[in-house]
């Protein structure tokens, strides 16, 4: 029996001896194959930019499908002044964000710029038409510059977010975390480690 259940893969048998563990039948691969969204207008686009990276050999077009299956916290926002920053000297191209533009008061002479993004809030939309440039859609892209040339792609800040600010442990020495407290008063949060009177403070 010994020699028969020589190489067998049951763990924690009696007869059981060292082996490879080649059942990977519930393995998840990591990372997106498709949006979570069911909004059509993004299934339309995946769908046309499916067969753009598939049929063309330009990188551009298989980063901007894998940023369309990303989730909304991943495509953070860009405001006209990080746009009108980076477009500094690139006139010429056309700025791809796979997210939203928003409007920027503290920016007082918007650039004419050529953008496009899957959406412009109102006012961001206005102002870029404004100055003379112009708002395209993702669709449009693919039919001007189907391999993505003369194109810059750029992405917010996604560590920007508020929640961001509360990852980690707060309190623990080091660490820069905010917590969720009420208010920053004498009585809250402010005992051990926070104070020298009290034990340490970090």
């Amino acid at each position: 029996l010994a020699r028969q259940m020589k190489g067998c893969l049951f763990p924690g048998h009696p007869h059981a001896s060292m082996g490879i563990d080649i059942e990977h039948k519930h393995a998840k691969k990591g990372g997106r194959t498709e949006p979570k969204s069911e909004d059509p207008y993004l299934r339309l686009l995946v769908k046309l930019y499916r067969f753009l990276a598939r049929r063309t050999d330009a990188k551009f077009n298989q980063i901007v499908l894998k940023r369309l299956f990303m989730a909304r916290s991943k495509r953070a926002p860009v405001s006209l002044s990080r746009l009108a920053r980076q477009m500094k000297g690139r006139t010429d191209k056309t700025a791809v964000i796979v997210g939203t533009v928003t409007d920027d008061v503290r920016l007082l002479t918007v650039p004419k710029m050529t953008v496009t993004a899957l959406r412009f809030t109102e006012n961001a939309r206005k102002r870029i038409l404004k100055a003379g440039g112009e708002c395209v859609t993702f669709d449009q892209l693919a039919l001007r510059q189907p391999e993505g040339k003369s194109t810059v792609l750029l992405q917010g800040p996604r560590k920007s977010r508020e929640a961001e600010r509360h990852f980690g442990a707060p309190g623990v020495p080091g660490s820069h975390a905010k917590p969720f407290v009420r208010a920053k008063g004498r009585k809250f949060e402010k005992a051990r480690g926070r104070r020298a009177s009290r034990g340490y403070k970090n």
